[in-house]
């Protein structure tokens, strides 16, 4: 395990590892930025958050969801604090909502240097087929994937990435991570979990430009998954941010995912997170 915090003589104290997410708040608490901080907090770093877009769910309309983007000065006014004023060792960027939120984002990720940086290419809310919002989504190519050091695209979000079909099969899904890679992206992962087909356990592809490597774990079937996406990005941000080479940081990531989705529950009706706690007492 490597130590967060370690001795800082510039301020006569404990230096911690800073974290940054760039992304969207949900309200409910289980996805977004809520869901990175609370992975930050279990990898023992320290997490600072830009709002980008508020989602709300409507209990009057069967969960329905509303976005609420921020306007530009108030992002950007964010990143100065976070950026300027603090410094990061990793970041991570989510749901970004507008063109100006993806802008600032890879200016402040490119000015700042930052390194360490994993790109979660927000396209589609859970268990939709369809583009959020195809222009944004080429403005993400563009501008943030050639700054990530990993990208972590869901089937979907592999397949709008990489102009191709969605992957259903570990084949496909191996094509779209090279193509992705030829696009700029040292590290690509890909997440399978559970969708693909004839699978008996929740398996991910990690891509190094040289060599495919199978990222298998438990095959949870639960219905309490809101945010696992978020949380396996911010998980491998903060595995970065503490020194963890990138595959180490991956599957480190899909340890922390899987003990947090046996482990999640029902919020409501409607919906269920998972439980990142679940890492620390799974070692107390």
């Amino acid at each position: 395990m490597v130590n967060s915090a370690v001795k800082n003589p510039n301020y006569g104290g404990i230096y911690m590892i800073k974290l940054a997410t760039i992304a969207g708040s949900d309200a409910s608490g289980g996805a977004g930025l809520e869901a990175d901080l609370k992975t930050f907090q279990e990898y023992g770093v320290y997490g600072m958050a830009a709002v980008t877009v508020i989602a709300t769910m409507n209990p009057d309309k069967e969960w329905g969801h509303e976005v609420f983007p921020l306007d530009e000065q108030t992002v950007k006014s964010q990143l100065d604090t976070i950026f300027k004023g603090i410094g990061v060792d990793a970041a991570k960027t989510g749901m970004l909502a507008t063109n100006y939120a993806v802008e600032l984002s890879a200016e402040y990720i490119k000015k700042y240097n930052v390194k360490n940086y994993v790109l979660d290419p927000v396209m589609v809310c859970k268990g939709g087929n369809l583009a959020l919002n195809p222009e944004l989504n080429n403005l993400i190519i563009k501008k943030l994937l050639p700054l990530a050091k990993v990208i972590t695209p869901n089937l979907f979000e592999a397949g709008q990435i990489a102009n191709i079909n969605t992957p259903e099969t570990l084949e496909e899904i191996k094509t779209a991570a090279k193509i992705i890679h030829e696009m700029g992206c040292p590290y690509v992962f890909i997440k399978g979990g559970s969708k693909l087909k004839n699978e008996q356990s929740a398996i991910d592809i990690f891509y190094d430009g040289s060599e495919f490597f199978k990222v298998e774990g438990e095959l949870i079937k639960s219905r309490w998954t809101h945010g696992a996406g978020c949380t396996t990005a911010a998980a491998i941000a903060a595995g970065l941010g503490i020194g963890l080479e990138p595959y180490e940081a991956v599957t480190r990531a899909k340890k922390f995912i899987t003990l947090s989705l046996r482990n999640g529950f029902q919020l409501n009706q409607w919906v269920g997170p998972g439980n990142p706690a679940a890492w620390r007492k799974a070692f107390n």
